[in-house]
């Protein structure tokens, strides 16, 4: 049996994620301290008490939910094996992490130089996001190409079949939003984010993230990593940095990542961190595969 361990991105997270997990590992404890002196605020006090809005801030988001998955990765036993990695858009920094190419500090490093450009960006360049359910890749291709006469505006995410979000600047979504309910779209709904995530609009946060990822030392993946941006394996350094420094402008394509690892022979997959959303975008691509997830103590145990 081949696994593969995925890591969650931004929309998972909850006020209280992890907090059983907090309280019982002294280790987990030493992680979250660590990430108070890397990001300079008690992340460990905005993330099991909140309040939510405060939780939602993309340079509080981003930490938050990397922090978590990493901390659970940490624990899990050594006998359970896995032959790759993905993650969805900051997953991805999760995944890289599990694989070994970076430690858990300067992981945590480049994420929050990260989540802080994506949140500057979206103040300086504001824009939105929006998901279309039940639209073919082709249709969303029209859709955008006709709601940028109105300005960008491109696929962000490929999450599943009939699953796809939008981005770009807010005129242009919602004049693609409504192209997408006139040609029949079953649902459209637009999305609580701060910026226009996985869009040009986000070219400003890939400055200091460059300078970053540049000055800090990637290895060799243990195990093959899928990366967001062309849905295939890589391990290398060099590759890696540049999918990390693409992600930010170009979609997510999940479901070819999950396709890739299907047609591998890929049939159990764990969620690990906080939500089963990526669970339930596995099972809709195929829902014959293993797809279960670790979020909790309890959850924790039972595979121990």
């Amino acid at each position: 049996m081949k696994r593969a361990l995925v890591f969650p991105g931004q929309a998972s997270q909850y006020v209280g994620m992890g907090q059983d997990i907090f309280d019982n590992h002294p280790s987990v404890q030493a992680m979250y301290a660590a990430a108070q002196e890397i990001l300079g605020f008690d992340l460990a006090d905005v993330t099991f008490n909140g309040p939510l809005e405060s939780l939602t801030k993309t340079k509080v988001t981003q930490p938050a939910l990397f922090v978590i998955s990493a901390a659970i990765f940490s624990l899990l036993p050594k006998s359970l094996k896995f032959q790759a990695t993905a993650g969805h858009s900051l997953g991805e920094y999760s995944a890289l992490f599990a694989a070994g190419v970076l430690s858990f500090e300067d992981t945590l490093a480049i994420v929050k130089v990260r989540a802080e450009g994506m949140h500057a960006a979206g103040k300086s360049q504001p824009g939105t996001m929006a998901a279309i359910l039940n639209m073919s890749r082709a249709d969303i291709g029209k859709i955008c190409k006709h709601g940028s006469l109105r300005g960008i505006v491109q696929a962000a995410n490929y999450n599943s079949p009939g699953q796809i979000v939008i981005s770009g600047e807010t005129v242009a979504v919602h004049y693609a939003m409504e192209i997408a309910k006139n040609l029949g779209a079953r649902k459209v709904i637009p999305l609580n984010v701060s910026g226009a995530f996985h869009s040009p609009l986000m070219a400003p946060a890939k400055v200091k993230l460059s300078a970053i990822i540049e000055k800090t030392k990637f290895n060799k993946a243990k195990v093959p990593v899928i990366a967001n941006v062309d849905a295939a394996p890589t391990s290398d350094p060099e590759k890696i940095k540049a999918n990390l420094l693409n992600q930010m402008e170009n979609p997510v394509l999940w479901e070819d990542s999950v396709e890739f690892l299907l047609k591998d022979g890929y049939t159990d997959f764990i969620e690990i961190g906080p939500g089963r959303v990526l669970q339930g975008l596995i099972k809709r691509i195929n829902k014959d595969v293993s797809a279960s997830g670790i979020a909790t103590q309890a959850e924790l145990e039972a595979h121990s």
